[in-house]
């Protein structure tokens, strides 16, 4: 009989399958003012100011957690990302990092250099 899967496992498939095949499709703005569509910004700010970091990394957490593969090649921009995760990892679920972790080892061996 086959177990049932965790609830992480779970989580962990759903993020995977929203995944871009590289970290080089990431197109996202790097500068500027970005509004997020309301099903991803769904409670609270909708529009973020990517100049301030505190808001630049509230937008990244969000679009993680809540955005589809389209969306994460919209609005994340690849070099931000990679800078960003040593911090970042630190502030998303463990789903979230352990998936985009193990599919993109430049996100493991940039934050391994920072720390």
């Amino acid at each position: 009989m086959a177990s049932t899967p965790s609830v992480s496992e779970l989580r962990r498939t759903k993020f995977a399958r929203r995944l871009p095949a590289e970290l080089s499709e990431l197109a996202g703005p790097a500068h500027g003012t970005v509004s997020l569509p309301l099903h991803m910004a769904w409670s609270g700010l909708t529009q973020f100011d990517l100049e301030r970091p505190r808001l630049r990394m509230s937008f990244y957490r969000i679009v993680l957690a809540e955005g589809m593969r389209d969306d994460l090649v919209q609005y994340l921009n690849h070099d931000l990302l990679i800078s960003m995760w040593p911090v970042l990892r630190t502030l998303i679920s463990r789903d979230i990092r352990d998936t985009w972790e193990s599919a993109f080892t430049e996100l493991t061996a940039h934050a391994t250099a920072v720390a």
